[in-house]
């Protein structure tokens, strides 16, 4: 193989894995905004939970609050977390 023929099978490559980065690229833009929206609306609807249940309670210390947080964030994480090893 000469090296005009090498130039150009490069030239190809380069080319052709320039044409596939756009496509995934977006692909992970959307991927993980999907999960960032998913890991929010976990803590939030903990969170919302027990502001909820210390009302009912309507105890001094907002503990239920301060522990459905912690598990809302765990839970999110772990959802992250599990769907990154998936994929």
């Amino acid at each position: 193989m000469n090296r005009k023929q090498q130039h150009n099978q490069r030239h190809k490559q380069q080319t052709n894995l320039n044409k596939k980065k756009p496509k995934n690229t977006i692909n992970n833009i959307v991927k993980y905004s999907g999960l960032s929206f998913q890991m929010l609306a976990i803590i939030l609807l903990f969170v919302f939970g027990g502001k909820e249940l210390d009302k009912y309670v309507e105890w001094e210390t907002p503990i239920f609050t301060l522990l459905l947080s912690l598990l809302g964030v765990f839970l999110a994480i772990y959802s992250a977390i599990k769907d990154f090893l998936k994929k």
